[in-house]
């Protein structure tokens, strides 16, 4: 079982002032900063910097995104309750429980299996049940789709042709594409051919990868 301190409250209410200071303006992704314990998502070595704005290493050579990356990208989906979202790069599971927070029907693809089995015990002891799925983030998920929002976690040096297919008319996906640098790109379905595309600034990702890793 994971404590949620007073002292780990009081690092989330001083992060999320930090965020409000790096523009993050959505109140409800602010809200959802505050509730979500980071520090449950890493090794107990890094609670002492589990709410700085940094990204931590994790299992398998990938990191936890720093706060204000998790929640800029949050922001520019534009959520609303009920929707059916698709997380690629489960990771940590952190980004995840903030989508989680947003009573979504959340789907979330990882490629790697410890991340995976590591994320799965995670989310049962702070008793979230997002659907998850060990798999190839590059194909989406097909027999679920379409989607209203998809979230890309990891930098792709292209947009997947498969997940532009699996968006639902008038939906959005926020993916960072590029090769050691990303731009973080919204994506916009305007009908079945055309997408309205705006660009948010560079950004550094562990890259996205095909297939399940062995």
């Amino acid at each position: 079982m994971f404590e949620d301190t007073y002292i780990h409250k009081g690092l989330r209410k001083r992060m999320v002032s930090a965020l409000q200071q790096k523009g993050i303006t959505d109140s409800k992704v602010l809200e959802v900063m505050n509730k979500v314990p980071r520090h449950c998502f890493l090794d107990s070595s890094f609670a002492n910097i589990a709410y700085e704005d940094r990204a931590i290493s994790i299992l398998c050579n990938q990191t936890i995104s720093q706060p204000s990356t998790v929640a800029f990208q949050t922001q520019l989906l534009k959520l609303e309750p009920r929707m059916r979202v698709l997380e690629i790069g489960t990771g940590s599971g952190y980004q995840t429980a903030v989508l989680n927070a947003y009573d979504l029907k959340l789907f979330t693809v990882e490629r790697q299996k410890d991340l995976y089995d590591k994320a799965q015990k995670t989310f049962a002891t702070l008793n979230i049940h997002p659907q998850c799925f060990y798999g190839d983030g590059y194909k989406g998920l097909e027999g679920y789709a379409p989607f209203d929002r998809i979230l890309v976690t990891c930098g792709a040096p292209q947009i997947p042709e498969a997940l532009l297919t699996q968006l639902k008319v008038g939906g959005i996906m926020v993916i960072p594409v590029g090769d050691k640098v990303q731009k973080m790109l919204r994506l916009t379905r305007v009908t079945e051919t055309d997408f309205h595309k705006e660009v948010f600034g560079d950004y550094t990702f562990v890259p996205m990868l095909e297939n399940k890793a062995r």
